[in-house]
C-alpha cells in the first residue's frame, strides 16, 4: 500500500465556469483509524452537477466545500483496516468521502453486497437512481397512457427517470444534446422519442411530439427547455424540479421562465426536491431498482475515466455534455 495519500483540495471559488486551477493537488499521509472507524481505499469516484453549488461560499441545503478542504463527493471503495464493528477488510463501502486516495469512515458508510459491480453500485442504486426514483415515482406519479418528457434524459438521473415512467406504463420522451445520445435513448433504454436540443426547435418538437400537451416533466435542465416544456403542459401536469445545469456556472443567476403562468392556466404542480430527505426510505428504493435492473427493464450507461490526477477535468465532462451517463474516475482496482 502506497505511503501518500492524493487529495484534491478545493483552491479558489470558481467565478463562472469551473476550471481545473479552481482545485489542488495536495500529497498527505494516510490516516491511521481511531477505534469506531475504517481505513477505506478509493476505488472510484462519481460526478454529480450538483457538486458545482457546493463550492458556492452561501447557505443551501448542505454547507459548502471549504477552501482548503478535500472536494466532497461520493465514492466507492475497499476497506483496508477496521477498527469497527461489523466492517472487514475487504468489505466494499460507499460514502460522502471525496477527491482522495485513501478516507476514513465510520458506522455511516453503507456497505455494497456481493456481486454489485462498480458502475451499477455508483449509479442506479447509488445517488443519481434514487433521485430519479423519489422524483419520478413519489413526486410525477406518472400514470399508465400519460405523457412524460425527461430533460438532461442521457445523463444518470435522467435516464432512469424516463425508465421508471416507462415501467408505469407511460409514454416517455428525452432530451438530449447530441444523436448519438438520442439515438441511445430510444435503442437501449426503450424512450419512445428522444428530442436533440443542439440541432432541434425543443418547443416545437414538444409540441409536435406531444399535442395533447405534457403530463409530467422531470427538468434536470432549466432555462430554455423548462420554458419550452412550460409552454406545453396539458391539464393538470406536474412539473418535477430535479435540477438546472444549464445555470450551474453562470456568474449572475439568468432569468426565471417567462412563462410561468401556464401553471395556473393548466392547473398544474411545480414541485422541487432534495433527495437528503429521503434517507429513511433508500432500502426501498434501492431493492426496487435492482430487481428492475435484473429483469432488463433497466438499462445504464457509465463513462469510465481513470486516474486521480484526472478528477478535475471528469468533473468538467458534465458541463461540457461530454458524458452519457453515470461520469465516473476509476482511481484503483479491487484488491482480490
Amino acid at each position: 500500500m502506497s505511503k501518500v495519500n492524493r487529495q484534491w483540495l478545493l483552491r479558489a471559488r470558481p467565478m463562472g465556469m469551473v476550471k481545473e486551477s479552481d482545485f489542488e493537488l495536495h500529497e498527505a499521509p494516510i490516516p491511521s483509524p481511531a477505534q469506531g472507524q475504517i481505513l477505506v481505499r478509493n476505488t472510484h469516484l462519481a460526478f454529480e452537477p450538483a457538486m458545482r453549488g457546493w463550492m458556492e461560499d452561501r447557505a443551501s441545503y448542505i454547507p459548502p466545500v471549504g477552501l482548503g478542504e478535500v472536494m466532497r463527493g461520493m465514492t466507492l471503495g475497499q476497506v483496508v483496516e477496521s477498527r469497527l464493528e461489523g466492517y472487514a477488510p475487504g468489505d466494499v463501502v460507499t460514502g460522502m468521502t471525496g477527491w482522495q486516495e485513501y478516507a476514513l469512515g465510520d458506522a455511516g458508510m453503507g456497505k455494497i453486497p456481493s456481486g454489485v459491480e462498480a458502475p451499477l453500485a455508483m449509479s442506479v442504486l447509488a445517488v443519481t437512481g434514487l433521485t430519479a426514483y423519489f422524483g419520478m415515482l413519489d413526486l410525477g406519479k406518472p400514470q399508465p397512457g400519460e405523457t412524460v418528457v425527461v430533460s438532461g434524459a442521457a445523463g444518470a438521473t435522467g435516464s432512469v427517470a424516463g425508465q421508471l415512467a416507462k415501467i408505469e406504463g407511460s409514454r416517455v420522451i428525452g432530451i438530449a444534446g447530441g444523436a448519438d445520445k438520442c439515438a441511445w435513448l430510444t435503442k437501449e433504454a426503450h424512450f419512445d422519442a428522444a428530442i436533440d436540443y443542439k440541432s432541434e426547435d425543443v418547443e416545437e418538437r414538444i409540441r409536435t411530439l406531444c399535442p395533447d400537451g405534457v403530463d409530467v416533466y422531470f427538468d434536470n435542465v432549466g432555462g430554455t427547455i423548462l420554458e419550452a416544456a412550460l409552454a406545453n403542459l396539458a391539464l393538470r401536469a406536474r412539473v418535477v424540479m430535479c435540477g438546472g445545469i444549464s445555470g450551474y456556472n453562470e456568474e449572475k443567476p439568468p432569468p426565471g421562465p417567462r412563462n410561468l403562468m401556464n401553471l395556473v392556466i393548466q392547473r398544474a404542480r411545480m414541485e422541487g426536491f432534495i433527495i437528503i430527505d429521503y434517507v429513511a426510505r433508500f432500502p426501498e428504493a434501492a431493492a426496487e431498482l435492482v430487481e428492475w435492473v435484473r429483469e432488463g427493464k433497466i438499462v445504464h450507461q457509465e463513462d469510465v475515466q481513470e486516474g486521480i490526477e484526472n478528477a478535475p477535468e471528469t468533473f468538467l465532462r458534465l458541463f461540457r455534455g461530454q458524458n452519457l451517463g453515470k461520469q465516473l474516475l476509476k482511481l484503483a482496482d479491487p484488491a482480490d
